[in-house]
């Protein structure tokens, strides 16, 4: 694709000499953050259905696999061509339904055969959960830990028997909160936090995307009763937490009505 190419020269320009000074001087581990950053940027985009900030954003993470891929191609390690044959021969193995006539009648059976292929490749070198990376967010690597055991059936029957889990690791918490031991309350919170991923795994909930919802519903509120105690001449450090409960609620009225 000729417009891909212009991209692949333009990264190679800038990386060569004569190029760009701080482009010259990056490494892989120097702009890991930059990959993460850009993701995330596209994920909110995502999320507020702005077409013009997804198109902006696939193209500056696109950019990123563009520039890990060139300072491998200098280390002759490999180059985005090869990039692109070992995702497309990985793509066409993983769906033997689609490219080989094999036969999956749910997305479950599709998701045990891409397990099955992995395995074949090698990624479980010792044990299901290998290759969770570690970096991801805490709930979404939950969730992917927590998936990965269920399909060697290390897993509850219902979201009952979660539920129940989840009142158990309840329990011990508030234990531990009236003893005051802040190693337990720490270790029974995060236990309570694991048992909330396995109820929104059940309920095919992602936990990391409820969560970021949801704080992004508490900023949009929040900025909300600043903006409204600003129009009446006040700053929330001087109202009562009775005031600004009552603009939390205007808040919440008025964004429902939006939503309307």
């Amino acid at each position: 694709m000729e417009q891909f190419q212009r991209l692949v020269d333009i990264m190679a320009k800038l990386r060569a000499p004569g190029g760009c000074p701080w482009d010259r001087e990056q490494t892989h581990e120097s702009i890991k953050p930059y990959l993460i950053e850009e993701t995330y940027e596209l994920v909110e985009a995502i999320d507020t259905k702005d077409d013009a900030g997804i198109r902006e954003e696939l193209g500056d993470l696109l950019l990123q696999v563009v520039f890990h891929a060139d300072m491998a191609k200098e280390r002759g390690a490999f180059d985005i061509g090869d990039v692109i044959d070992a995702i497309s021969a990985k793509m066409i193995s993983r769906h033997p339904h689609v490219f080989a006539g094999a036969k999956f009648d749910t997305p479950e059976a599709v998701l045990q055969q891409w397990t099955d292929r992995k395995r074949e490749e090698g990624k479980f070198r010792e044990s299901a959960l290998d290759g969770v990376p570690g970096h991801l967010p805490s709930l979404l690597r939950a969730h992917r830990l927590q998936s990965r055991a269920a399909r060697v059936g290390f897993d509850w029957k219902d979201v009952e028997d979660v539920m129940k889990k989840l009142d158990e690791e309840l329990r011990e918490f508030r234990a531990a909160m009236e003893r005051n031991d802040k190693a337990a309350i720490e270790d029974e919170l995060g236990d309570v936090f694991f048992s909330l991923v396995n109820v929104s795994r059940f309920l095919r909930i992602n936990a990391e995307e409820a969560l970021r919802k949801t704080i992004g519903k508490f900023v949009t509120r929040f900025r909300s009763i600043e903006r409204m105690a600003a129009a009446s001449g006040r700053q929330l450090s001087d109202m009562s937490l009775e005031e600004m409960d009552a603009l939390w609620d205007k808040a919440k009225a008025l964004e429902n009505k939006t939503g309307d």
